[in-house]
């Protein structure tokens, strides 16, 4: 029987402690009537978004995932382009470079599980159109030497941001160092929507209203069609939601950075790898992964003691079934491969107390101790 219950994300928790507030958000939004597309109420959530980045606009939409879907697509990602990105991400990433028609090519990782900038160099051809690394768990990948390689070819950058909102990389934000920023706020984001949600950041001024048109069927206004787009406008009670929660975001990420550091005190074990923090990064902390021996029997363990955990991501996308026709092999990326079979994410969020986390660590240690 179970002696702890710790989940991996708390979203219940969140939603007591914010209730009040949520049905004024709720009743302010069904009181006005306007539930799609204000231009208002986006443009407010938008400004908010672009200063929190440091960028000069976002675009809010309905998804991370369209987020680097309309990314790609104004900076000209199209049919037979190549776009170099990691394989272990989520699937969203390699999926709408694929949806335009291009070309996934992916390059390993390093031990910390981010890209590897001297893959990238090696994997550009004359079709490479653009980089997207993703920065996963929210630690930012090494972008200087990304961007260094960027510019030596006269590629885009498109960061993968969808876990790193407040991360930074020597004093930049994520979002704000590639040439678009793509977001998700998604609920079990640390910026969290009440269902799907994104946005992209940009300095591009002119790729932004662009990116707001084709948001809404390409249409400049009501009788103007000036291109084909697509629906992804984000819904006005999910930018009323994320407007309220971009206030009390420094208090999430700082409690998920107090249980990290708390996690890389705590877990010190040959058998265990635990992400450490370089001096020219902040992360956020998205998730906590380690790198573990025996991981599903440690997973299996802790879920039979009531600590819920995950696994981001079990198979590598070039080993998916979907990713067959890329023609990859097992054994082609050996680090993501490597990783895939021992990274484990603990639990992290806001709401976990420090008994909570020194639990976790505890019996951790205890299993591997065995």
């Amino acid at each position: 029987m179970a002696k702890h219950n710790i989940p991996y994300v708390n979203l219940p928790a969140q939603g007591r402690d914010q209730m009040e507030d949520l049905k004024k958000i709720f009743e302010q939004v069904v009181l006005k009537g306007s539930f799609v597309g204000t231009h208002d109420d986006l443009a407010a959530l938008e400004k908010r978004l672009a200063e929190y980045c440091g960028t000069a606009e976002a675009v809010a939409l309905n998804s991370g995932t369209d987020a680097l879907l309309l990314a790609m697509k104004i900076a000209g990602v199209g049919e037979g382009d190549e776009v170099i990105t990691p394989p272990n991400s989520f699937v969203a990433s390699t999926a709408t470079i694929i949806q335009l028609g291009a070309k996934p090519v992916f390059a390993d990782v390093l031990a910390d599980q981010n890209i590897d900038p001297e893959k990238i160099a090696k994997a550009i051809t004359p079709r490479t159109k653009a980089i997207m690394p993703v920065h996963l768990t929210g630690r930012i990948c090494q972008m200087d030497e990304i961007m260094e390689i960027a510019h030596r070819h006269g590629l885009v950058v498109i960061e993968d941001a969808a876990q790193a909102i407040g991360s930074m990389y020597k004093g930049r934000l994520a979002g704000a160092i590639g040439h678009f920023g793509c977001f998700s706020a998604h609920p079990l984001k640390n910026l969290n929507a009440l269902g799907d949600g994104g946005f992209v950041t940009t300095n591009d001024k002119a790729a932004a209203e662009r990116m707001r048109r084709l948001r809404a069927h390409g249409m400049a206004d009501r009788a103007t069609i000036e291109e084909w787009g697509m629906v992804s406008r984000m819904d006005t009670l999910q930018a009323a939601i994320l407007s309220y929660r971009l206030e009390k975001l420094p208090d999430v990420i700082a409690k998920r950075r107090d249980n990290a550091a708390l996690y890389q005190k705590l877990l010190h074990h040959e058998r265990m790898y635990v992400p450490t923090c370089r001096n020219e990064e902040f992360n956020t902390f998205h998730t906590f992964v380690v790198q573990v021996d025996k991981r599903d029997e440690l997973q299996a363990h802790l879920k039979e003691i009531g600590i819920k955990t995950a696994i981001h991501y079990p198979v590598p996308i070039h080993l998916q079934p979907a990713a067959h026709a890329l023609g990859h092999k097992k054994g082609d990326f050996p680090m993501t491969e490597r990783q895939a079979e021992r990274i484990l994410t603990l639990p992290v969020n806001q709401y976990m107390s420090r008994a909570d986390v020194e639990t976790v660590a505890s019996e951790v240690l205890a299993f591997l101790g065995r």
